[in-house]
């Protein structure tokens, strides 16, 4: 799963058409390296919008590692949360929408036209997911909730996580800029609660097993705000280090103190508030309005028009699909009696596969990640026809954020390459992972998957490194896997392809289950119960993952139907090319066209086939 920035082809074809070697390779250069000329009106209006954007999200300018010059003023700064807000961001959309579908684009590039393309999918769709009477609606991200503050969603989460990960601090000024943050953080609060209770007027109430994750997690971050805590510790150990002097912890526990412990205070009063009205239903069909929202929260997703019935039923096809392909390797292994699911579940058990337990288990699981990545490394060149960096720093989810997070998430870093790539990795218990499935988890977080594809995308224009498409996000997240085992890298760990078909295995239970909450009515015990039963998955982490789905509507569904569709456009591009196909080409096409919704990655395909029969 990709962070938030504001928040089948056979494998035997694969070789075959990677050729006998790898031609000359390119490392790919940052924009900034490349003479600029004069910029078109059509790039002069790419720019604006950008930065009308960055100017309601501008953690995303530090983020990017653009909060200087004459954004120097949003490393002070955080996003307006507030309904205020909100209304102005949607209102900055529509102006902004309105400008890109009045340019004439003929006679521009197919690269610029595929950047106005992206703009107005990207606007369009978040527009209509404004016009719904709840939620929190992500510009160009995954994060799109009908629940604006649970278990996963929220500044109490958020904001922590970006002082102390993302926030510069290099000299004083950052500093300040810090405490600027750091006194912003209680309206940032303070504006999703008014949002919260405005919600819960309108009978939207999350599910109570939501709600009662949430406050343990938002109790755990008071009793940290309360005694300075993890605000104060990260600046003041970080400028000890600087030796910049200056009382900065103090000046940072009295606004903590002061504001921070009050603002949690309302939220957390409001949050209790509402819990006496919930109930155990897990689904948005429980909820006003709920069909009409996750149909929109599917359309973000997926970026199609797929109805729940046709998501179901295709993770059900592709599930039954891919548990073939794994039964033989299993039998292989020794697990032969039983069905796919429970002969996993034995496996899970082996302890040949298993990590210590404690902190050294959770050391050796770092090292692992480290080790599988630079197994990947090695074979990229066979992939792709450019090279980018993979800039990636392996680092463990924050402890508080543990108990409601998924197992790891990822994504790329700065545009300057100064804040390396994250790999967000949950271990709040080593049984999360097992030796056969971690190294699969680092392609799609890491390198070939999250982190590598958003280095391409930092190369773009601005606006392109700031909008981004679940379905393609997620799809090629879930290519990138398919790559690795394609290139060879389990053919002395077959174990470790079986983790790689279970990895895929669970996406398509996405599409069951999530379709199966939302839709057709099913318990939070049934969904984890699929999972176990069906899949073998650890029930460890389908808790919190069905969990995820609940207050994620729809977002779930983005990877299976993502990666459906890039393996098809692969195999529509090898039959029209034939001999002239490479697979090198084909991976830099879809990387370098950038984050797209799943029809214009079609144009982009079509294009690459029109230039390759020229």
């Amino acid at each position: 799963m990709q962070y938030p920035l504001f928040t089948p082809v056979s494998r035997r074809q694969t070789l075959a058409a990677l050729g006998a070697g790898a031609a000359t390779l390119t490392v790919a250069r940052p924009a900034a390296a490349l003479q600029q000329a004069p910029k078109s009106e059509a790039e002069q209006l790419l720019d604006s919008v950008a930065d009308n954007l960055l100017a309601h999200a501008p953690e995303g300018a530090t983020a990017l590692g653009i909060d200087t010059g004459d954004r120097a003023h949003m490393r002070g700064q955080l996003s307006d949360r507030s309904p205020a807000g909100v209304a102005a961001l949607a209102t900055t959309l529509k102006a902004d929408l309105a400008r890109v579908r009045a340019l004439d684009t003929s006679g521009l590039d197919h690269a610029t036209r595929t950047s106005l393309a992206v703009v107005d999918s990207a606007y369009s769709v978040a527009l209509d997911g404004f016009a719904l009477p709840y939620g929190d609606v992500a510009v160009g991200g995954w994060r799109n909730t009908p629940y604006v503050v649970i278990q996963n969603v929220g500044a109490y989460l958020d904001i922590p996580r970006f002082l102390g990960s993302d926030h510069p601090l290099r000299n004083a000024a950052d500093a300040e800029a810090y405490l600027a943050r750091l006194h912003a953080y209680p309206a940032a609060l303070d504006g999703e609660t008014e949002r919260l209770k405005a919600a819960g007027a309108q009978g939207l109430i999350a599910p109570a097993f939501l709600i009662d994750a949430a406050l343990k997690q938002m109790d755990a971050s008071l009793a940290d705000a309360r005694a300075g805590g993890e605000l104060v510790d990260s600046l003041a150990q970080r400028t000890a280090a600087l030796k910049i002097g200056g009382d900065w912890g103090l000046r940072a526990e009295r606004i903590v103190k002061s504001a921070v412990v009050p603002a949690l205070e309302r939220q957390i009063a409001e949050m209790r508030a509402q819990r006496p009205k919930a109930t155990m239903d897990a689904g948005l069909w429980a909820r006003p309005g709920g069909e009409e929202w996750y149909a929109w929260g599917l359309r973000a997703s997926t970026t199609t028009r797929m109805t729940p019935d046709e998501v179901h039923q295709m993770g059900l096809d592709q599930l039954a699909e891919l548990h073939g392909r794994m039964d033989p390797i299993l039998k292989k292994l020794g697990y032969s009696d039983g069905p796919v699911g429970a002969r996993m579940n034995a496996l899970a058990q082996d302890p040949r596969y298993k990590f210590p337990e404690g902190d050294k288990g959770r050391e050796e699981i770092k090292a692992y990640i480290q080790t599988w990545l630079g197994k990947i490394r090695a074979e990229l060149p066979r992939a792709f026809r450019t090279l980018v960096k993979g800039n990636v720093e392996v680092k463990r989810l924050p402890i508080g954020e543990e108990p409601g997070a998924p197992a790891a998430y990822g994504g790329a870093g700065s545009i300057d390459g100064s804040i390396p790539g994250k790999f967000w990795i949950n271990l709040r218990t080593t049984d999360l992972h097992s030796k056969y499935s971690l190294p699969d988890l680092a392609m799609h977080e890491a390198i070939p998957g999250h982190v590598w594809q958003g280095e391409y995308a930092n190369q773009m224009p601005l606006i392109r490194s700031m909008l981004a498409f679940n379905a393609y996000s997620e799809g090629w997240a879930l290519y990138a896997e398919q790559l690795a085992d394609e290139l060879g890298l389990y053919d002395d760990f077959e174990v470790g392809r079986l983790g790689y078909l279970q990895s895929l295995a669970f996406r398509a239970c996405r599409l069951v289950v999530d379709t199966g909450l939302h839709a057709k009515r099913w318990t939070r015990e049934e969904g984890v119960r699929f999972f176990v039963e069906r899949n073998g998955s650890n029930p460890l982490e389908v808790a919190s993952e069905v969990d995820r789905y609940c207050s994620w509507a729809g977002q779930a569904c983005g990877y299976k139907v993502g990666h459906s569709e890039i393996v098809r456009q692969r195999a529509r591009a090898q039959a029209a090319l034939g001999a002239k196909y490479d697979l090198r080409d084909f991976n830099n096409v879809v990387v370098e066209g950038g984050n797209v919704p799943l029809d214009v990655l079609a144009k982009n395909v079509d294009e690459y086939i029109a230039s390759g029969r020229s």
